[in-house]
């Protein structure tokens, strides 16, 4: 990856706070295990570090075994500061709006006479759509996540796939599923569409809350409503 490329690549202002946030508690920390703690790539993390020193925010020096330790400038704790309360405001918001549209797509669910569900994707919209289940007389039974199956998601358990929550408890089916994928919603909503219908659930089973906007003509395609 070039420098220009990687330059473009920096802009992330949530991972330029948690660069900020990592350095302040740890001012030796290295490339390696910053980008092991971030997610990203070796050479990205380093992008991001020579980005922050470029504006500012934090100063290197050099300690013994050439190493180098980083710290936080008074432009970078300001900056760590900004970026907290506007990281504070979106995740308010996308709760709000996530609980005001999961609590009408469970309304939704009842008017269509549905009465068990499951979820499909594990994380923060996951147990909003949980909590928000509790309004309405729609059971939420489990959530289908394979990569964190045998764990729990707002206290229900996560199972590997369709064929699991179709048979978890030894429940009488479902009535359809909700899909809380936040990583890549259309693509798993269109693919758990046809699966569903393959694995003998109604047509229209799949529905998504609107936070996740699912796009109307690929939901035409499938046969499958939204919200």
């Amino acid at each position: 990856m070039g420098d220009e490329t990687q330059l473009q690549e920096t802009g992330n202002p949530g991972i330029v706070l948690s660069v900020l946030t990592s350095i302040e508690r740890d001012s030796s920390i290295t490339q390696r295990k910053l980008a092991n703690e971030l997610g990203i790539a070796l050479g990205l993390a380093n992008a991001y570090l020579r980005r922050c020193v470029r504006k500012g925010l934090i100063k290197m020096s050099q300690v013994p075994l050439n190493r180098y330790a980083y710290y936080l400038t008074p432009q970078g704790f300001a900056e760590k500061s900004r970026l907290t309360a506007e990281y504070l405001a979106v995740s308010l918001d996308f709760f709000r709006r996530s609980r005001s549209d999961c609590v009408a797509l469970f309304r939704q669910c009842e008017a269509l006479g549905w009465r068990r569900v499951a979820l499909y994707g594990a994380g923060d919209l996951a147990e909003i759509a949980i909590l928000s289940a509790g309004e309405t007389a729609v059971e939420v039974t489990c959530v289908i996540d394979s990569r964190l199956a045998g764990r729990r998601s707002g206290g229900l358990p996560i199972v590997p796939d369709l064929a699991a929550a179709l048979t978890y408890g030894n429940v009488h089916g479902l009535d359809g599923i909700v899909l809380t994928d936040t990583q890549s919603p259309q693509a798993s909503f269109d693919s758990l569409s046809s699966l569903a219908e393959l694995s003998g659930l109604p047509r229209h089973s799949v529905l998504a809350p609107g936070v996740l906007r699912i796009s109307p003509v690929t939901a035409a395609t499938t046969g499958a409503p939204i919200l």
